[in-house]
């Protein structure tokens, strides 16, 4: 069973991650015509654009994405709930425990975010790729306040990606400890 309930928690947290992917791409206005975000909206329409049909836009933020993103979120605590506990949480729980899934997933979707662009910095020395250029738009506006805060050059490396993940680590670990 523990197998099983690690295969499932592993896929919904990746979809769930692409599906917070998308809605930043958005809010960020990425060109998607890059190849790489066109991958996650082909990955994420099957459950949005349904959606998309019968809730318009607010303003600049897709409501069908946010709405996709929620109810996958709560879909993942009610299927773990039942895989670890045999039944569905209460509703409070559930409420409380679907806030927290997603909190930690945008966290843990920026720190990766972050390890990727900043490693690829170092690797690609002012070239571009399609992965690369999406990431740059997505983790800049963050790293720049780190910037503004932190000395990062050190030596002629950039090491606010560094700072940013420190910080976004102790995030975690402070909502980890208030949830349990």
């Amino acid at each position: 069973m523990n197998a099983l309930r690690y295969i499932v928690e592993t896929l919904t947290s990746l979809y769930l991650a692409v599906l917070i992917l998308r809605l930043l791409m958005q809010i960020a206005r990425v060109n998607f015509r890059n190849p790489f975000a066109e991958a996650v909206v082909r990955l994420t329409n099957p459950l949005v654009m349904p959606l998309r049909r019968v809730l318009p836009p607010v303003s600049k933020v897709d409501s069908a994405s946010v709405v996709a993103i929620v109810l996958f979120a709560a879909a993942k605590v009610a299927v773990m709930s039942m895989l670890s506990f045999g039944g569905l949480p209460g509703l409070a729980v559930w409420l409380v425990a679907t806030i927290f899934e997603l909190v930690l997933a945008l966290l843990w979707l920026y720190v990766i975010m972050i390890f990727i662009y900043g490693l690829a910095g170092f690797l690609l020395q002012g070239r571009s790729s399609p992965i690369y250029d999406v990431l740059g738009d997505l983790c800049e506006p963050l790293l720049s306040r780190v910037r503004r805060l932190i000395p990062s050059n050190v030596a002629g490396l950039d090491l606010s990606f560094l700072w940013a993940i420190i910080a976004l680590q102790a995030l975690i670990i402070l909502i980890g400890e208030i949830r349990h």
